[in-house]
């Protein structure tokens, strides 16, 4: 792998202020985000890149290139969850098990957006209709959360509200403002980007590095939770990642995909969410232990995939597209 590759991400102001915040917690000082701004930050990430992927696919059109990725991207996003559930039931119950899989089967947006600024550093080009494919790998992967749950656990089928489940896994803020800013970006087009230039455009690094800062302190704060987890978790959390990523390449190289498409695709596959999923699997299944999914999702995977994931992905897609 480059180290170049690691250097230019680490090295990042948005990445360095996530280890600000690690280390503003770890030497105890009294630096904190105060609320509700963290929550304004990541609904603003989320209106951008809605946004400007919805502008950029005005620009290119659907194509049989997008269906295909659209296809992959949920494809994955259901099969994750499933072959993870059985590897998770050799360490938890049923209810944990459901819970951690449906969290890795599917995505961490600001990930995607980090991901994203990466390739932009690197003048790499990537498609806007990648932020469909994003928007799309989020829910599929509670639905099948719940269906392990119900096939497997010991709980009565009638507990579950399948209305509620349906309603959270793609009425959730998350979702909801994900797709209506790419449904209005594709509307808008060229027009919508340059009324929104200065707010979606060039505000957009500064949110980024204040939104890592505040995931800085949060990651830091829940490490400690790790040791109710012992080993077991922890690999989970840096193996899968790297098993789902290489998948995502294969897949990537055989659609035809480009670069910047390949990147972000492979970092879709191997995020895992601890926004949408962490807030189903509290309301359906509530017998799951929060610490476990969140802790391995937030604490691990994701200072893994921005630190090391993103550029040993792309070191490995510039090695197949050679």
């Amino acid at each position: 792998m480059d180290i170049n590759l690691i250097l230019s991400n680490f090295l990042s102001p948005p990445i360095l202020f996530f280890f600000l915040g690690m280390l503003a917690v770890i030497v105890k000082s009294d630096l904190e985000i105060p609320q509700p701004l963290p929550k304004l930050f990541s609904l603003y990430l989320l209106f951008a890149i809605g946004f400007k992927g919805g502008v950029e696919l005005a620009k290119s059109g659907f194509s049989q290139a997008v269906f295909l990725t659209i296809m992959a991207s949920m494809i994955m996003a259901c099969l994750v969850p499933l072959y993870t559930f059985f590897i998770l039931k050799i360490k938890f119950d049923t209810y944990n098990a459901a819970a951690i899989a449906s969290t890795y089967g599917s995505i961490s947006a600001v990930t995607f957006i980090t991901a994203s600024s990466f390739l932009q550093e690197l003048n790499i080009p990537f498609d806007g209709y990648m932020v469909a494919a994003l928007a799309l790998m989020e829910s599929p992967a509670i639905i099948v959360g719940l269906i392990l749950v119900n096939i497997f656990g010991d709980r009565n089928k009638g507990d579950v509200s399948w209305s509620e489940v349906l309603r959270e896994a793609f009425l959730n803020s998350s979702v909801f403002l994900l797709v209506g800013s790419l449904v209005i970006g594709v509307l808008t087009g060229e027009h919508g980007q340059e009324v929104l230039k200065p707010f979606a455009y060039d505000i957009f690094y500064g949110v980024l590095t204040f939104f890592l800062l505040d995931m800085g302190l949060v990651a830091a704060r829940r490490i400690k939770d790790l040791g109710k987890s012992g080993k077991f978790l922890t690999s989970f959390a840096i193996l899968i990642p790297l098993v789902n990523a290489a998948i995502g390449v294969l897949l990537a190289r055989f659609l035809g995909m480009n670069k910047g498409d390949a990147l972000l695709f492979s970092v879709l596959c191997a995020s895992a969410s601890y926004i949408a999923v962490p807030a189903a699997m509290r309301m359906t299944v509530p017998e799951a232990n929060p610490s476990l999914y969140v802790t391995s999702a937030l604490a691990i995977t994701f200072p893994f995939n921005i630190i090391i994931g993103i550029p040993l992905y792309l070191s490995c897609i510039n090695l197949f597209w050679r």
